[in-house]
Protein backbone atom coordinates (compact mmCIF):
# COMPACT_ATOMS: atom_id res chain seq x y z
CA UNK A 1 0.00 0.00 0.00
CA UNK A 2 2.28 3.01 -1.17
CA UNK A 3 -0.17 5.06 -3.04
CA UNK A 4 -2.60 7.39 -1.12
CA UNK A 5 -5.69 6.37 -0.36
CA UNK A 6 -9.32 8.60 -0.88
CA UNK A 7 -9.76 10.98 1.23
CA UNK A 8 -10.23 9.74 4.92
CA UNK A 9 -11.53 11.87 7.65
CA UNK A 10 -8.66 12.43 10.05
CA UNK A 11 -10.38 12.79 13.14
CA UNK A 12 -12.11 9.58 12.70
CA UNK A 13 -8.90 7.71 11.97
CA UNK A 14 -7.00 9.72 15.27
CA UNK A 15 -10.02 8.76 16.79
CA UNK A 16 -9.52 4.63 15.93
CA UNK A 17 -5.89 5.03 17.19
CA UNK A 18 -6.68 6.81 19.96
CA UNK A 19 -8.71 4.00 21.27
CA UNK A 20 -6.10 1.44 21.19
CA UNK A 21 -4.57 1.55 24.75
CA UNK A 22 -7.86 0.89 26.28
CA UNK A 23 -9.20 -2.07 23.93
CA UNK A 24 -9.17 -5.25 25.85
CA UNK A 25 -6.26 -7.68 24.57
CA UNK A 26 -8.92 -9.93 22.25
CA UNK A 27 -10.04 -6.54 20.75
CA UNK A 28 -6.71 -6.11 19.81
CA UNK A 29 -6.18 -9.39 18.33
CA UNK A 30 -9.22 -9.15 16.67
CA UNK A 31 -7.88 -5.77 15.20
CA UNK A 32 -4.26 -7.59 14.35
CA UNK A 33 -6.15 -10.17 12.37
CA UNK A 34 -8.04 -7.76 10.28
CA UNK A 35 -5.20 -6.19 9.40
CA UNK A 36 -2.63 -8.38 9.18
CA UNK A 37 -1.80 -11.75 7.66
CA UNK A 38 0.03 -13.56 10.58
CA UNK A 39 0.50 -12.51 14.41
CA UNK A 40 3.54 -11.89 16.04
CA UNK A 41 5.19 -14.93 18.27
CA UNK A 42 5.25 -11.88 21.22
CA UNK A 43 2.70 -10.23 22.83
CA UNK A 44 4.17 -6.94 23.59
CA UNK A 45 1.33 -4.80 24.02
CA UNK A 46 2.91 -1.21 23.26
CA UNK A 47 4.36 -2.71 20.05
CA UNK A 48 1.15 -4.21 19.15
CA UNK A 49 -0.50 -0.90 19.38
CA UNK A 50 2.45 1.00 17.44
CA UNK A 51 2.20 -1.08 14.32
CA UNK A 52 -1.31 -1.18 14.33
CA UNK A 53 -1.65 2.45 14.97
CA UNK A 54 1.03 3.04 12.04
CA UNK A 55 -1.30 0.27 9.84
CA UNK A 56 -4.64 2.12 10.18
CA UNK A 57 -2.93 5.51 9.28
CA UNK A 58 -1.58 3.58 6.43
CA UNK A 59 -4.83 2.40 5.22
CA UNK A 60 -6.47 6.11 5.72
CA UNK A 61 -3.83 7.96 4.23
CA UNK A 62 -1.16 6.13 1.96
CA UNK A 63 1.98 4.31 2.77
CA UNK A 64 5.50 5.33 2.11
CA UNK A 65 6.61 5.89 -1.70
CA UNK A 66 8.72 3.07 -3.13
CA UNK A 67 11.66 4.81 -3.23
CA UNK A 68 11.78 5.83 0.77
CA UNK A 69 11.39 2.36 1.51
CA UNK A 70 13.87 0.74 -0.39
CA UNK A 71 16.25 3.99 1.20
CA UNK A 72 15.02 2.80 4.98
CA UNK A 73 15.34 -0.67 4.36
CA UNK A 74 18.78 -0.08 2.69
CA UNK A 75 19.44 1.86 5.81
CA UNK A 76 18.22 -0.93 8.05
CA UNK A 77 20.78 -3.56 5.94
CA UNK A 78 23.89 -1.50 6.44
CA UNK A 79 23.26 0.93 9.36
CA UNK A 80 24.82 3.62 6.81
CA UNK A 81 23.13 6.70 7.02
CA UNK A 82 22.60 8.93 3.78
CA UNK A 83 24.90 12.23 4.16
CA UNK A 84 21.78 14.94 5.00
CA UNK A 85 21.00 12.57 8.10
CA UNK A 86 24.06 12.31 9.16
CA UNK A 87 24.41 15.94 9.69
CA UNK A 88 21.05 15.86 10.75
CA UNK A 89 21.45 13.61 13.57
CA UNK A 90 25.15 15.29 15.09
CA UNK A 91 22.80 18.23 15.55
CA UNK A 92 22.60 19.50 19.09
CA UNK A 93 19.34 19.47 20.64
CA UNK A 94 18.01 22.94 22.61
CA UNK A 95 18.45 22.31 26.16
CA UNK A 96 21.66 20.32 25.80
CA UNK A 97 24.37 21.18 28.31
CA UNK A 98 27.77 20.96 27.19
CA UNK A 99 30.80 20.98 29.67
CA UNK A 100 34.15 20.97 29.10
CA UNK A 101 37.48 21.67 32.18
CA UNK A 102 39.70 23.75 30.77
CA UNK A 103 42.62 25.25 32.78
CA UNK A 104 40.91 23.96 36.26
CA UNK A 105 37.85 25.51 35.55
CA UNK A 106 34.16 24.13 34.52
CA UNK A 107 33.06 25.64 31.91
CA UNK A 108 29.06 25.16 31.11
CA UNK A 109 27.46 25.82 27.37
CA UNK A 110 23.53 25.67 26.69
CA UNK A 111 22.38 24.87 23.27
CA UNK A 112 19.52 27.23 22.78
CA UNK A 113 19.05 26.31 18.99
CA UNK A 114 20.39 25.90 15.87
CA UNK A 115 23.65 28.59 15.90
CA UNK A 116 22.18 30.01 19.39
CA UNK A 117 24.50 29.10 22.48
CA UNK A 118 24.51 30.63 25.68
CA UNK A 119 27.41 30.94 28.48
CA UNK A 120 28.22 32.54 31.14
CA UNK A 121 25.38 35.00 30.12
CA UNK A 122 26.35 35.75 26.84
CA UNK A 123 25.04 33.98 23.50
CA UNK A 124 27.38 33.12 21.46
CA UNK A 125 26.67 31.84 17.21
CA UNK A 126 29.12 29.03 17.01
CA UNK A 127 30.98 26.86 19.83
CA UNK A 128 33.80 27.88 17.81
CA UNK A 129 33.13 31.55 18.75
CA UNK A 130 32.95 29.92 22.32
CA UNK A 131 36.28 28.28 22.49
CA UNK A 132 37.88 31.01 21.31
CA UNK A 133 36.27 33.04 24.49
CA UNK A 134 37.36 30.49 26.67
CA UNK A 135 40.82 30.12 25.89
CA UNK A 136 41.87 33.40 23.74
CA UNK A 137 43.19 30.64 20.88
CA UNK A 138 41.14 29.79 17.60
CA UNK A 139 39.75 26.59 18.85
CA UNK A 140 37.54 24.49 16.59
CA UNK A 141 34.40 24.54 19.23
CA UNK A 142 32.86 21.06 18.53
CA UNK A 143 36.48 19.59 19.01
CA UNK A 144 36.82 22.13 21.81
CA UNK A 145 33.74 20.28 23.94
CA UNK A 146 34.48 16.70 22.82
CA UNK A 147 31.73 16.55 19.96
CA UNK A 148 34.75 15.77 17.24
CA UNK A 149 38.96 15.28 17.33
CA UNK A 150 40.93 18.17 16.03
CA UNK A 151 41.14 16.17 12.53
CA UNK A 152 37.86 16.53 12.20
CA UNK A 153 36.42 12.95 12.74
CA UNK A 154 33.17 12.79 15.26
CA UNK A 155 34.09 11.05 18.68
CA UNK A 156 31.86 8.03 18.94
CA UNK A 157 28.95 8.45 21.15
Amino acid sequence: MTTHAGPADPATVAARVARLPHLPMDSLWALWDEYFEERPKHHHRTWLESRLAYRIQERAFGGLKPATRRKLEEIGETGILPRQLRRDASRLLPGTVLTRMFDDVEHRVLVRGPNDFEYQGQRFKSLTAIARHITGTPWSGPAFFGLKTKDGRKEPA
